[in-house]
């Protein structure tokens, strides 16, 4: 997604201008800018619909992402585009592939409430880390020979007992990696996974431009020609 979708209209144009008297001919460039602005601004509304009904909770952020730049009479060309930071993450879902993951993924959040887009609260991770009892990093289980990354919370120092095993023990209520164990995963980080659905972007603008057009570009080349007769 993060590059722009070049569809060719210049057909369109010459089947559109046929016929048209000396004043209107002059009015095609006004025209044309319109339309093609107007285009790329339905383009970019169906995507920002299609977002939000391809994703369960779509932040604010994303959907407003999608921009539009506006067509010239001097430069006919009007481009819908997607803002770096979400085209980056978007793009596998229009092209197919992997999670884009910005660092290490935040995965499968565990004693941790989450904000109403299923995402970690702003400065959440911040404020883990800098509790004590809790440090990021990997630990490998000697039973399963697993290594499990992510934020993790210490057992309370000092001996405690383990109720019904005799002896003190550090608690081994948790079970990370196949092995009990006294620490507490709290977030987990793992590996992108492939993108299950699919926005369709390119293939959804050429039929909104191939549906919209005449319509747009008559109603644009009526309002080039009463402002010429104004």
């Amino acid at each position: 997604m993060p590059s722009p979708i070049n569809i060719s209209i210049h057909a369109d144009f010459d089947r559109a201008t046929r016929g048209l008297s000396d004043l209107a001919r002059k009015q095609v460039p006004f025209a044309t800018a319109l339309a093609l602005t107007s285009l790329a601004k339905i383009v970019r509304d169906d995507e920002v619909d299609n977002i939000a009904r391809t994703f369960a909770s779509p932040t604010p952020f994303t959907l407003n992402s999608v921009g539009v730049t506006a067509a010239r009479k001097t430069r006919p060309q009007a481009t819908v585009f997607v803002k770096d930071i979400a085209a980056a993450y978007l793009e596998p879902y229009e092209f197919g592939g992997l999670h884009h993951l910005n660092g290490r993924a935040l995965l499968n959040p565990k004693g941790t409430p989450l904000n109403k887009y299923g995402n970690l609260p702003r400065n959440a991770l911040a404020k883990l880390k800098s509790e004590p009892d809790v440090f990021v990093g990997s630990v490998t289980f000697k039973k399963s020979g697993e290594t499990v990354s992510g934020v993790w919370r210490r057992p309370p120092a000092g001996p405690q007992v383990v109720t019904g095993r005799r002896g003190s023990r550090g608690k081994t209520n948790n079970v990370v990696g196949g092995a009990r164990t006294g620490l507490k995963l709290l977030i987990r980080f793992g590996d992108a996974l492939p993108v299950r659905e699919h926005l369709d972007y390119r293939e959804r603008a050429r039929r909104i431009i191939e549906q919209n057009f005449n319509r747009e570009f008559s109603l644009a080349l009526n309002k080039a020609l009463a402002t010429a007769r104004k």
